[in-house]
């Protein structure tokens, strides 16, 4: 078997779960502003397209992603938002099938890659299934930002141990991104699945402890929600500081989401 089937079919459900949300909205409804600042439900589903198609270079086409760390070095701060808003004025059905065909060609891609292959990316080099994992992290978030455009609460699965496997593995990128030491010693992270099962990750007897709802790490950890909203807990001053400053995704420290009183309610 491949190396990254497993979490492929997982990413390929979330793809299908959003593409569902999305494919009904009529012309007004894309142009809906989502919780990102200057982000509408297009710029997500574009980013989304924009990043698929970076990833399929990166496996097929080591020169040409290197083309993309050129272009992204030159333009650090607007290389993101420069991507989706080439995507975002599209009609909104065509923006739907560039998303598709691309995500397609990525599976693809991904479920022919050759066990033990390492990838270039914007962050460390990836494996299949670490490029898979973190494409599923990414339809995770940006789709929890459509359903909050469309007024839609999405039903969580397992499928988030997936985002709290890559938001453990970012630890350690969250303290050097800002600047900081990352803590030595490993921590311990409990979290409970939708399903009720419970997801571990480090020694049972680590000196810090995070423990809680899957679903309100993972919000967490893509910055879909302030800490204030969810109840994730910490044990000892260096799990403490983690979660103020925890990201799964590469690139610069988010700005993160205000509390919902601030908000004026919902995530």
């Amino acid at each position: 078997m491949p190396e990254a089937v497993p979490v492929l079919d997982d990413l390929r459900r979330e793809s299908e779960e959003l593409d569902q949300l999305v494919e009904g909205l009529g012309g007004e409804e894309w142009a809906l502003p989502t919780p990102a600042e200057g982000w509408t439900v297009a710029h997500q589903i574009a980013h989304l397209a924009w990043t698929d198609r970076a990833a399929l270079i990166a496996v097929t086409d080591g020169d040409g992603f290197g083309r993309l760390v050129e272009a992204a070095l030159a333009a650090p701060e607007s290389f993101v938002d420069d991507g989706a808003e080439e995507g975002a004025g599209l009609p909104g059905g065509e923006l739907l099938s560039r998303w598709r065909d691309g995500r397609d060609e990525l599976f693809k891609a991904l479920a022919a890659a050759p066990r033990g292959t390492r990838f270039p990316w914007y962050g460390p080099p990836m494996s299949a299934t670490s490029m898979a994992t973190a494409r599923l992290m990414e339809t995770w978030a940006h789709g929890q930002d459509v359903a909050d455009a469309v007024g839609v609460v999405r039903v969580p699965t397992d499928r988030l141990r997936h985002v709290a496997h890559i938001g453990v593995r970012a630890r350690d990128f969250s303290y050097g991104v800002r600047g900081l030491s990352a803590p030595a010693d490993p921590f311990r992270v409990e979290l409970r699945l939708p399903s009720g099962e419970s997801w571990v990750s480090g020694p049972e007897d680590a000196g810090q402890r995070v423990t809680g709802p899957a679903l309100d790490f993972c919000l967490l950890v893509t910055q879909r929600a302030h800490r204030d909203d969810l109840a994730v807990r910490a044990e000892g001053a260096d799990a403490e500081q983690w979660l103020a400053i925890a990201q799964a995704f590469a690139g610069p420290p988010g700005a993160g989401r205000a509390p919902r009183t601030e908000q004026g309610g919902g995530l």
